[in-house]
Order: C-alpha cells, then sequence, then structure tokens
C-alpha cells in the first residue's frame, strides 16, 4: 500500500513538474555547438516548435542585431526549406582580417516548400555566423514565426534582468570568452574541421575508457570467484584435520 502511494505521488510530481515545464520548450530559441566565443566565429540553430494543432509553421524570418553587425552569415541547406539571406548597408564600416566591410547581414528567411513544422514536431535551422562581437555578452535576434493559416508569432520581447520572461521572448544567443586570444582569426572552415577533430578525439577517449572500465570489471570478477573458492579449499582442508 506504502508503495502504491509513493508511487502515485511520484507520478503527479512528474506531471506537475512537465506541465510548468512545457512552455519553456515552446519557444523559439537559438543555441550553439559547441561555445560562440567572442571574436571568432561559431554554428548556431535557431530552433522552432509548432505550437499549434491544427497549423503548420511555414515560414521562418530572423532578424540580426543591428548593434552587433555580422559580415558573414551562411545557412546550412534544409530539407523541405529554401533560405534567403539579406544585407544592409552599415552606417559605419566594419574591419575584418585587414578588410573594411560596409554591409552586413540583417534578415535571413526560411521559406517551406512543401508540409514545413507539422503540429507536435520542430525543426532546426543551422547558420554559421561571425566574426562575434567581443563587446557584448550576447547577442538578441529577433524571429517572426508564421503559420499555413496565416497566423503570425512574434518572439521579439527582450528578457530584462531580474524580471520574468516575456510571453515571447527573443532568442538570445550567450556568448563566452575567447580562448587564448585566437577567436578573432578564427575560420568557420578551419573552426568546422577542429570541432570534427576534437569530437573524434572526445569519441576516442570515450571508448578507451569503456574498454578500461570493461576490463577492470573483468579482472575483479575472476579475483572475487578466485577469493570465494580459496576460501572453500581453505574451509575443506579444515574439516578434514
Amino acid at each position: 500500500m506504502k508503495m502504491s502511494r509513493i508511487a502515485a505521488v511520484g507520478t503527479v510530481a512528474a506531471s506537475a513538474v512537465l506541465v510548468l515545464s512545457a512552455p519553456a520548450f515552446a519557444h523559439v530559441s537559438v543555441s550553439a555547438e559547441g561555445q560562440a566565443a567572442k571574436g571568432g566565429y561559431a554554428t548556431v540553430n535557431f530552433k522552432v516548435p509548432n505550437e499549434m494543432d491544427d497549423a503548420s509553421t511555414n515560414k521562418l524570418e530572423v532578424s540580426f542585431p543591428s548593434e552587433h553587425p555580422l559580415a558573414s552569415v551562411m545557412t546550412q541547406p534544409v530539407p523541405g526549406w529554401t533560405a534567403k539571406v539579406t544585407k544592409a548597408k552599415l552606417d559605419k564600416p566594419l574591419e575584418i582580417h585587414g578588410e573594411k566591410i560596409d554591409e552586413a547581414v540583417s534578415k535571413v528567411t526560411w521559406t517551406a516548400d512543401g508540409k514545413g513544422i507539422q503540429p507536435g514536431t520542430f525543426q532546426k535551422f543551422p547558420v554559421s555566423m561571425g566574426q562575434l562581437p567581443e563587446d557584448a555578452d550576447e547577442l538578441v535576434f529577433k524571429a517572426v514565426q508564421t503559420y499555413d493559416n496565416k497566423e503570425v508569432v512574434r518572439w521579439i520581447e527582450p528578457q530584462q534582468k531580474g524580471q520574468e520572461e516575456p510571453e515571447h521572448p527573443a532568442p538570445a544567443l550567450a556568448l563566452t570568452a575567447a580562448s587564448d586570444g585566437h577567436g578573432a582569426a578564427a575560420d568557420p572552415a578551419k573552426a568546422d574541421d577542429k570541432g570534427g577533430k576534437t569530437e573524434s578525439a572526445s569519441a576516442d577517449s570515450s571508448d578507451s575508457s569503456d574498454t578500461t572500465a570493461r576490463v577492470l570489471g573483468i579482472v575483479g570478477i575472476v579475483i572475487g570467484v578466485a577469493g570465494v573458492a580459496f576460501g572453500v579449499l581453505a574451509g575443506r582442508r579444515r574439516a578434514t584435520s
């Protein structure tokens, strides 16, 4: 009876946690693959969930921060979607790797070629971007999500410190400190290659650790069995003597 009550209480508690946390997963959000270091380049994903039961998302518009212009933005092909990158002239040109840049990306628009993001699903839109600012702790984007029933949801409200999360928060990308001063010279292609090597090395290390753990486990079992056998033999010898 006690176990049944405990199980029932646990189920209710788990359900409550899911209900309370559900809204947090329904927002359009942005996150980096690895880290987004100041002064460098990063690959990020804009994650778009479908919040409706009877309509599909068929368009996403992401506006880039004008106060921290990004000269290099490359989209990764997403099956079933067409991406369009829009640029705008800068009031003050940027200097990157010794070159002056007089325009930056102002918006990226993804339009569905087919069914789009259907109810109960989500889609990620990968983007490589840089050079990230060195004088900011985060980049705030404004996203507009359009459904095939013509309804539009604007994720454009900034999060204010010390206040509750707004109803439609704007996606915000946290920036980390530059490592070893190499962030400003990072190249998107090289960064991806380094990332791949790091993941491979990590995987090899993980495999090695697993193998070592298994060997030690087998050795432990053998020693344990030997100990039991020794104890049994010793007991028999005492009984015989």
